[in-house]
C-alpha cells in the first residue's frame, strides 16, 4: 500500500535538489489499465527505432533492441526519479529531420560517424537545456509567451503529427495497412474524445472500462484485423517465422564498443558545426512546444481534481531533460529520443485522472504505471518483442494521430477570440509546413502584427518545488 496523500497535498515523495523521486509502491500505487497499454503499446513504439537502427547504423537486432531499452528507461526516469508531471516521450517531429540529416550526407558514411553525429546533437541540445534551466531563462521564456503564439506551437505540432500518419507515410503504411490502421485509429479517438461515448460511459460500465484501457483496444483489434485480412504477417519472405524464442541477452560490451563516446571518441568539431547546432535548436524549439503543451493540458483537467496538488517547475524541466540527453548521448546515442512529453499518452492518462480519486488515486501512479514502473522487462522476452515487430508502425501512428487531436484542441482552447483563432492557425501551420525557424518567425510576427504588443500579455505559470 503506497503512502497515503492528504487531500489537497502533492504526492508524497523523496526530495533530491530540485527533484523528488517516487519509488514505485511506496510513493505511487499500481493502476492496471496504464500497465496494461504500457505493456504492449509504449513497448511496441520504444521498438520501432530498431529496423532503422539494424539497416543503417550497423547494430545487431539485440544491440538495437537493448538501445530501446535504454532509452525507454530513460525515458520512464522523467516522472519516477525526478518528479515531473507529463508522460514522456521522443521528440518525433525532429526524429525524420534529425534521421534525414544524418543519413542523407555523404560526409557519414560508417555507421560509427553516424553515430557521432547523434552524440553531438543529443549534447548540444543537453547544453541548451541545462544552460536554459541553470539560468533560469527557460522560465522566464514559458511565462513571457503569449498565449496565441503559445497555441501556434502547439498547432504546429498538431499539423506536423497529421502530416506525419496521412501524407509523409500515407504511400506506405496506409498503402499496405489500409483495414488495421483506419480501425485501430478510429476506436482510439472513438474512446478518448467521442462526446456521446463520454456520456454513455455513465451509464454501460463495460463501456468505461474500455474506455479506461485507452491506446489498448485498438491496438488489439488492429492486430487481429490485419491477421485476418493478411495486412499483417509473422512470416518473412522465404516463409520462415519472424517470432524468436528465448530470452535476451544484452550484448552491453559489444553495444558500448559501437555507440559510446567513451569508445568511438567525442565529436567536438561536430558539436560546433553550424547544421548539428541548429537541428539542436529546433530540437529545443519542438520540446519547447511539448512543455507548454503538456502544462495546458494539465490546467484543464486540475479544476476537477481538488485532491492532488501539481506543480509545474520549468526550470527542473529544463534541468531532468537535459540530464537525460547527456545520458542518452554517453550511452545510447540517439537524437531526438529523449523529450519532455508523449502528448497522446499525456491526454489519455490526464482523461483518466481527470474522473476523480476513484479512478485514479494519483497522476504519478497513472503515469509510472504506463512506464511499467521504469522495468521495461517485456524487451527481454525474445518472442514477445519479436511478436511487436509488424504493430510497429501501427503503435507509432496511433499516437501520432492522438497526439495530433489533442494538441488541436488544446490549441484552439487557449485562443480566446477570433483574431488570436486565425493566428494559431497561421503560426502553427507555418511552424508545421516549413522549415522550424521560418515557422517560429512567422507565428511572432503573425502574433505581434496582428494582436498588437499590449493583447497579446499572458499569466504567468504558478511555480514552486515539488
Amino acid at each position: 500500500m503506497p503512502i497515503q496523500r492528504q487531500d489537497g497535498e502533492v504526492q508524497p515523495g523523496i526530495k533530491w535538489g530540485p527533484f523528488t523521486l517516487r519509488v514505485p509502491f511506496v510513493h505511487t500505487g499500481f493502476e492496471l489499465p496504464e500497465f496494461l497499454q504500457g505493456l504492449l503499446v509504449a513497448a511496441a513504439t520504444g521498438l520501432a527505432l530498431v529496423p532503422t537502427m539494424t539497416t543503417y547504423f550497423g547494430l545487431t537486432f539485440d544491440e538495437a533492441v537493448l538501445m530501446a531499452i535504454f532509452s525507454s528507461a530513460l525515458i520512464s526516469s522523467g516522472p519516477i526519479l525526478f518528479g515531473e508531471p507529463f508522460a514522456p516521450g521522443w521528440i518525433t517531429p525532429v526524429l525524420p529531420l534529425s534521421l534525414g540529416f544524418v543519413l542523407a550526407q555523404d560526409a557519414f558514411p560508417t555507421p560509427v560517424e553516424k553515430f557521432q553525429v547523434m552524440i553531438a546533437l543529443s549534447l548540444d541540445l543537453a547544453i541548451i537545456l541545462l544552460v536554459l534551466g541553470a539560468t533560469g531563462l527557460g522560465k522566464i521564456f514559458v511565462e513571457w509567451l503569449p498565449k496565441a503564439l503559445k497555441g501556434a506551437i502547439i498547432m504546429g505540432a498538431a499539423i506536423a503529427a497529421f502530416k506525419r500518419v496521412f501524407v509523409d507515410t500515407a504511400p506506405e503504411n496506409l498503402r499496405v495497412m489500409p483495414w488495421s490502421m483506419t480501425l485501430a485509429m478510429g476506436l482510439c479517438l472513438l474512446l478518448a474524445f467521442s462526446v456521446p461515448v463520454q456520456r454513455y460511459k455513465a451509464k454501460w460500465p463495460w463501456l468505461a472500462k474500455l474506455a479506461s484501457l485507452g491506446l489498448l483496444p485498438g491496438f488489439v483489434i488492429a492486430g487481429i484485423v490485419g491477421v485476418c485480412v493478411g495486412e499483417l504477417s509473422y512470416v518473412d519472405a522465404e516463409g520462415v517465422s519472424i517470432i524468436k524464442w528465448g530470452i535476451l541477452n544484452p550484448p552491453f560490451a559489444s553495444l558500448f564498443a559501437k555507440v559510446s563516446p567513451f569508445a568511438i571518441g567525442f565529436p567536438v568539431k561536430l558539436m560546433m558545426a553550424t547544421d548539428v547546432i541548429a537541428l539542436a535548436f529546433v530540437g529545443y524549439i519542438v520540446l519547447f512546444g511539448d512543455i507548454v503543451t503538456g502544462i495546458e493540458v494539465l490546467k484543464g483537467a486540475i479544476p476537477k481534481r481538488p485532491d492532488e496538488k501539481l506543480v509545474f517547475d520549468t526550470t527542473r524541466t529544463h534541468l531532468s531533460t537535459g540530464i537525460r540527453n547527456v545520458l542518452m548521448a554517453l550511452f545510447a546515442p540517439f537524437f531526438p529520443t529523449q523529450g519532455s512529453l508523449w502528448t497522446g499518452v499525456h491526454v489519455i492518462i490526464v482523461n483518466r485522472w481527470a474522473e476523480g480519486r476513484k479512478s485514479m488515486d494519483s497522476l504519478y501512479s497513472g503515469i509510472s504505471s504506463y512506464y511499467v514502473f521504469g522495468f521495461p522487462f517485456l524487451f527481454f522476452v525474445l518472442p514477445l518483442v519479436t511478436g511487436l515487430k509488424p504493430l510497429m508502425p501501427i503503435a507509432l501512428a496511433l499516437t501520432l494521430v492522438l497526439t495530433g487531436f489533442a494538441c488541436a484542441y488544446v490549441s484552439m482552447a487557449i485562443a480566446r477570440n477570433a483574431t488570436e483563432r486565425g493566428v494559431v492557425l497561421l503560426g502553427g501551420t507555418a511552424i508545421a509546413l516549413f522549415s522550424p525557424f521560418v515557422g517560429m518567425a512567422v507565428a511572432f510576427l503573425a502574433t505581434f502584427a496582428l494582436l498588437g504588443i499590449h493583447n497579446t500579455a499572458d499569466d504567468p505559470i504558478t511555480e514552486s518545488s515539488s
